[in-house]
């Protein structure tokens, strides 16, 4: 009781912010110890550990001060003999209220750096949009750590409570008032150099503390409840999007563009800026159908063929079959990343999805869209509910006649936490594919699988069991045979001989590794068979922006679109060393053959070199400034063209020589903020 009397006497009314700001560092800290403890293999030596803890402490200093501001600016108005026991009531509530949300997110930690190798961020926010699918997810597969993070949260927050009525609170303000508005703009600016923790331009923010290549030793570093405000705070800020990583303007990134794909049209005044005139180089007196089917966190780590564990034995045999990619490449971490991949050919960004923001909801290219005016009937069949991440909102609203999702499925061979299986999908895609044959219509169907997705739920009698059932492995094994047993029917079926299809995973299902971009983890299988495609293995680099330009080429389809894609049909693209994308947390990543170049939001890039048989990432300083450059304009060429809303397909009809070269003239294209008038002006004078 005495050292409290000092405390009080030497701080006053501010005794008690003080000691709720010890209380948040002891948290703080002791979290961070028994994470990095835990993790410590991944840090290299003691020196390393102290630099996690010592930086760990400024980023638990920012979050205090963020967390004691209000406090702080609240002194001047509340801190007097007038309204003192109110003063001490908010303390005290306030203490409750920010402890249990820093004890909570520490709690989460442990499981959700498990299951996605970073501490909590975007997605821990993200996924509250969907209670439903989630806390069904939480509770078959994290039902002990939910019920414990629960109970430990209350237990502390209680705890609090019981604390805050004793050590926070004082019976008198022990200063003067006067002595209190005194010292009050010292207390404010302690509070500003905690929170900006820098004297820099800009505040530190969590790439101020990627130090180390390992990502996990960086965001030890961290603390959750910093990286959930701050993925907050950058939802709200889509548009700055990869600005951070450097500027270029649009006249330059369409140049850097132009370097490596001269065949496409570029005008930075015209809308869409970016045309690829993509001739077929397989002629078709009638283009294929198209089935394209995502198989989630269906990762080359699991299939023999691309050196894994060997637990798909129906893909290895499929292979064998027609298109193989030996070296793909997925765009990121997440469905909905993969999903803009394969269906619009779009770059990654550090924004979320375009599959989830406001502007692409309509008018924003996909190839349902392109095929939809060519006359084919368009369709995505999910077992779970569709809205699942804005899915059927951008699909409708983007080409895709039909959305068949979780209620559209009559008595499921099996339902689990995502919905209907895998089974149950290719069942009903197989139902869907003989109607649409029989009508004699072409047709697009876009079919996604969720059965091997956490907590891995999948019907029994299906596969032999290894361990115990809801593994990962296992829901690949199953996913496998789901596979397997579609195709085998699918082959034996009269839509097979006018159909392509398009089998691809959208991401690795634990993306995680000690380099700033684990690109060993963004390795997946990819495969385009039926009709007439014969088998050929592609060695090449390819990335997923790669596979919808390919397929519609195999299909027969000339078409002018945005898409920035490889033609691998073409035998001089086979032959090029091939490039890849890939955005992993606030990091993008453009590997060329062997060359990988990293940027880093408000920080220089590096560069290195990845070893595809060792599958190591050799980082080598920073790269030259034409590498440099070219990754820079690809880093920002998808958020221009989301912001000005022109990934979008010519308005006008291309016409093809017989060559094989697009005849494009003025009016093919349209040209921002113009008139319909001024467009006829234009038009006339020409």
């Amino acid at each position: 009781m005495t050292e409290q009397s000092s405390l009080n006497r030497f701080l006053g009314p501010y005794a008690p912010i003080a000691r709720l700001l010890l209380i948040y560092l002891a948290i703080l800290c002791f979290s961070r110890l028994s994470l990095t403890l835990w993790q410590f293999d991944r840090l290299d030596g003691i020196g390393q550990f102290a630099v996690v803890l010592l930086n760990g402490l400024r980023v638990d200093l920012i979050l205090s001060g963020m967390l004691l501001a209000p406090l702080i600016l609240l002194v001047p108005i509340l801190a007097h003999r007038f309204s003192w026991r109110l003063w001490q009531d908010i303390i005290s509530l306030w203490a409750v209220l920010t402890v249990a949300v820093i004890i909570f997110t520490e709690l989460a930690s442990p499981t959700f750096m498990i299951e996605y190798g970073q501490r909590p961020n975007r997605l821990f926010i993200e996924y509250l949009k969907y209670p439903q699918e989630v806390m069904s997810m939480l509770w078959e597969g994290y039902r002990l750590t939910l019920v414990g993070g629960i109970l430990i949260t209350a237990a502390v927050a209680y705890g609090m409570y019981r604390l805050s009525r004793h050590w926070l609170h004082q019976e008198q303000p022990g200063w003067a008032y006067w002595k209190t508005l005194l010292c009050w703009p010292l207390m404010v600016l302690v509070t500003v150099v905690m929170v900006r923790s820098s004297f820099d331009h800009r505040p530190a923010n969590p790439s101020t503390f990627a130090i180390t290549q390992d990502p996990m030793v960086n965001d030890l570093m961290l603390n959750s409840a910093w990286s959930v405000y701050f993925a907050i705070y950058n939802l709200k800020h889509e548009e700055e999007s990869n600005e951070v990583y450097g500027e270029l303007t649009h006249e330059q990134i369409l140049a850097e563009l132009d370097k490596e794909k001269p065949e496409l049209i570029v005008n930075a005044s015209a809308n869409p800026p970016v045309i690829n005139p993509q001739h077929a180089s397989r002629q078709r007196e009638k283009p294929l159908n198209l089935v394209l089917i995502l198989e989630e966190s269906l990762s080359a780590d699991y299939v023999k063929t691309l050196g894994g564990s060997g637990a798909t034995p129906e893909l290895d045999k499929l292979s064998e079959q027609g298109w193989w990619f030996d070296n793909l490449y997925a765009t990121g971490t997440r469905s909905v990343r993969g999903i803009e991949a394969v269906i619009s050919g779009f770059l990654p960004t550090r924004a979320r999805s375009v599959v989830k923001l406001s502007l692409s909801q309509q008018n924003f290219f996909t190839i349902a869209s392109l095929l939809e005016k060519h006359g084919y009937l368009t369709e995505f069949i999910y077992g779970g509910q569709a809205h699942f991440d804005n899915m059927a909102s951008f699909f409708v609203g983007n080409g895709f006649q039909h959305i068949i999702d979780r209620e559209h499925f009559e008595d499921p061979v099996f339902e689990g936490s995502w919905g209907a299986s895998d089974e149950d999908v290719f069942n009903k895609l197989h139902e869907r594919l003989q109607q649409h044959h029989a009508s004699g219509k072409p047709f697009f169907s876009f079919a996604f699988t969720s059965s091997n997705h956490s907590p891995y739920e999948f019907p029994d009698g299906r596969i032999e069991i290894e361990g115990e059932k809801q593994t990962p492995e296992n829901a690949v094994r199953y996913a496998d045979y789901a596979l397997g047993q579609f195709f085998d029917k699918a082959r034996q079926s009269e839509y097979w001989k006018d159909t392509v299809f398009l089998v691809v995973a959208d991401h690795h299902n634990r993306v995680e590794g000690d380099n700033l971009v684990p690109i060993e983890k963004y390795h997946i299988p990819g495969l385009i068979l039926g009709a007439d495609i014969q088998p050929k293995e592609l060695k090449t680099l390819a990335s997923q922006i790669d596979l919808p330009t390919t397929v519609l080429s195999m299909m027969g389809i000339s078409a002018s679109h945005p898409m920035i894609g490889r033609d691998l049909t073409l035998a001089e693209e086979q032959h090029k060393p091939g490039r890849a994308f890939m955005q992993y947390d606030d990091y993008f990543a453009k590997m060329t053959g062997d060359e990988v170049v990293i940027l880093r939001p408000e920080n220089t890039p590096l560069y290195g070199h990845y070893d595809h048989k060792t599958q190591t990432l050799s980082m080598n300083g920073t790269p030259e400034y034409e590498p440099y450059e070219t990754t820079l304009a690809h880093a920002l060429l998808p958020g221009w063209l989301y912001q000005c809303r022109c990934y979008q397909s010519p308005t006008d009809e291309t016409s093809y020589t017989q060559s094989g070269h697009v005849m494009l003239t003025e009016s093919s294209i349209t040209h921002p903020h113009e008139s319909p008038v001024d467009r006829q002006d234009r038009h006339s004078v020409q």
